[in-house]
């Protein structure tokens, strides 16, 4: 995040500064964790509303594109939802400081507001759990305000929603014996929830979880290695070969490619080069109709002389998969050499 902007805004971040103490009859804040209810009158919506999801809602490919966030806009002054739908988990108020949904959220900011544009942040306004982002506009051209205020709340809330993805994902507890194992025994560690159950064969480490049932989601997570490491990176090519082997010896049904939309390219982590392979997969077609995104990465440990070759893919029919796959990528930046 970075502030202030060349709009000469002000950002008040207030998430730990300015709170609002709950009263006993505040309900709990409702709502997906990437719902996003934003109040602002039609008029203003109209002439904002492509410059705010071009900022808050940008593509993710999984199978099919989705986006981190979703915008439900309301008028309150129009729709007597807006009742119900100011007490959802994420608001944004767009307006003046005179606009009459932004009193009870501007009430609970210390000292004078800022000249607009400016960006508040406010917690428990009207309900326990949630955070209220207050958009001080200009009366006139507010559209620039908008975009530059927005992706600071994208900023924030992205950071925030992998936060809660990692809580979710860990609720069940590290599984630290499982990592302390690896390393010891193997070579590597990575953290896994309790809830991964793991197998072996001919050095591919399968690591699984298909809670509450394999016919409602499945991910899963493979490892190996080539020793000695080959001397140049694995390319896109070699590596969907690879993963096409993999699936035919090691998962219970085997899995083709759907390259239809492709990342490959060079990364790092914790230290350890190499590079990493986005894409979907889908049924073969004597199988079951299915499909998901999917994970490669190579990973060169030098003092083992080793290349660490990992694939992590998820199953989730009619769910949203961002998700499932900020849990992979989760658990595949735990990867450490040892």
């Amino acid at each position: 995040m970075t502030l202030p902007h060349p709009l000469n805004s002000t950002f008040i971040m207030a998430l730990g500064l300015v709170l609002l103490v709950a009263g006993c009859d505040q309900p709990r804040a409702h709502g997906d964790a990437n719902a996003v209810i934003v109040a602002a009158d039609d008029e203003l919506w109209r002439s904002v509303e492509e410059e705010f999801r071009a900022q808050m809602e940008p593509p993710i490919q999984t199978v099919r594109t989705e986006r981190p966030f979703r915008i439900t806009p309301v008028d309150p002054e129009l729709e007597d939802a807006w009742g119900q739908l100011r007490r959802f988990r994420q608001l944004v108020l767009m307006g003046t400081p005179d606009t009459p949904w932004m009193t009870d959220a501007l009430a609970q900011v210390d000292g004078s507001l800022p000249d607009a544009p400016a960006l508040i942040s406010v917690r428990n306004v009207w309900a326990r759990g949630q955070t209220v982002w207050l958009l001080l506009l200009p009366e006139a051209d507010p559209g620039p305000a908008v975009s530059e205020l927005a992706g600071e709340i994208m900023e924030v809330m992205d950071a925030e929603y992998r936060d809660y993805v990692r809580s979710r994902q860990f609720v069940s507890g590290r599984d630290s014996i499982l990592a302390d194992s690896l390393a010891q025994n193997v070579g590597f560690s990575m953290q896994f929830p309790q809830v991964y159950r793991y197998s072996v064969q001919d050095s591919v480490f399968r690591f699984r979880n298909d809670n509450p049932s394999p016919r409602e989601l499945i991910r899963e997570v493979a490892v190996t290695w080539v020793e000695p490491a080959p001397e140049e990176d694995p390319t896109q090519e070699e590596l969907e070969e690879w993963r096409l082997q993999l699936t035919r010896d090691h998962y219970v049904d085997p899995q083709d490619l759907d390259l239809n939309v492709v990342t490959y390219g060079p990364m790092e982590i914790n230290g350890v080069h190499g590079v990493e392979f986005q894409s979907a997969w889908q049924s073969t077609p004597e199988g079951w109709p299915a499909g998901g995104p999917f994970i490669v990465r190579a990973l060169r440990c030098p003092d083992q002389d080793r290349m660490y070759l990992m694939d992590a893919w998820v199953y989730a029919p009619e769910r949203e998969k961002y998700e499932y796959v900020l849990q992979l990528q989760n658990i595949l930046n735990s990867f450490r050499c040892h």
